[in-house]
């Protein structure tokens, strides 16, 4: 009986140290460890994998960010766009201000001068030679403009005389109530040096409208002296300006 036992001790002693044996050999008690010393190890690679598009994600955050950065800047682009919208606004509303029609000013309103609401008059002038000053006055109640210069007829005249282009004043000429405007008219070259000469008994002043050339209303007949007005193809006038000495420059 003794001997049984002591053999069964010895057979579980061999059993045991078997049992130790295989599994230094497979590794199980060392992968055991290793696993449970490796768990965050193990853990960090899949979380490296996981944080890898993070990271990347990240990384084209770093880009995104340095897209931010432009981004960032676009930000600021914006920010600016913004701000610059906002300026834009302050452009867009300043324009309305000044702007003829916009909406926080009336409309420019626009009203010729011409033969039915001023007085016309045309006289030769002896200083400078061969020229005629036309003046016109507003008679009406309201400012009237004058638009670019006066078109010239002498009787049944076919040919348009041409203004002065360096008498171009910067702006409309407006005439209050009562105000006078003038232009100069060269009738004839000084020098004899004109063809066509004839002698003008009638003149019509023709007013010009917003246009160049367009129709600015009613024209106007001013008297001419009795013995009419000699003209020849030197025949040229200025635009309409605001004083007498101004119209006779040229």
């Amino acid at each position: 009986m003794r001997t049984s036992r002591l053999q069964l001790l010895a057979a579980a002693g061999v059993a045991v140290a078997s049992l130790a044996l295989t599994a230094c050999q497979d590794g199980t008690g060392t992968r055991d460890e290793g696993a449970s010393a490796s768990q965050p190890g193990a853990s960090t690679p899949s979380d490296a994998s996981s944080q890898a598009p993070d990271e990347s994600s990240s990384g084209s955050g770093g880009n995104a960010s340095t897209a931010n950065g432009s981004t960032g800047s676009g930000g600021d682009t914006a920010g600016s766009g913004e701000s610059g919208s906002g300026s834009g606004s302050k452009g867009s509303s300043a324009g309305k201000g000044s702007a003829p029609g916009g909406s926080d000013d009336a409309p420019a309103t626009f009203n010729p001068c011409n033969g039915s609401n001023t007085s016309v008059s045309a006289a030769p002038v002896s200083r400078p030679v061969n020229h005629m000053l036309i003046t016109v006055k507003n008679t009406g109640s309201k400012n009237c403009d004058l638009t670019y210069y006066p078109v010239l007829r002498f009787d049944e005249m076919q040919w348009v005389p041409q203004p002065v282009e360096e008498s171009k004043p910067q702006a409309v000429v407006t005439l209050a109530p009562g105000e006078s405007a003038y232009a100069g008219v060269l009738l004839s070259a000084a020098d004899g040096s004109g063809s066509g000469g004839a002698t003008g008994k009638k003149l019509a002043v023709g007013f010009q409208g917003r246009t160049p050339n367009s129709d600015g209303g009613p024209a106007a007949i001013p008297s001419l002296p009795a013995a009419g007005v000699y003209y020849d193809s030197s025949l040229t006038v200025t635009y309409w300006q605001s004083s007498a000495d101004d119209a006779l420059t040229y």
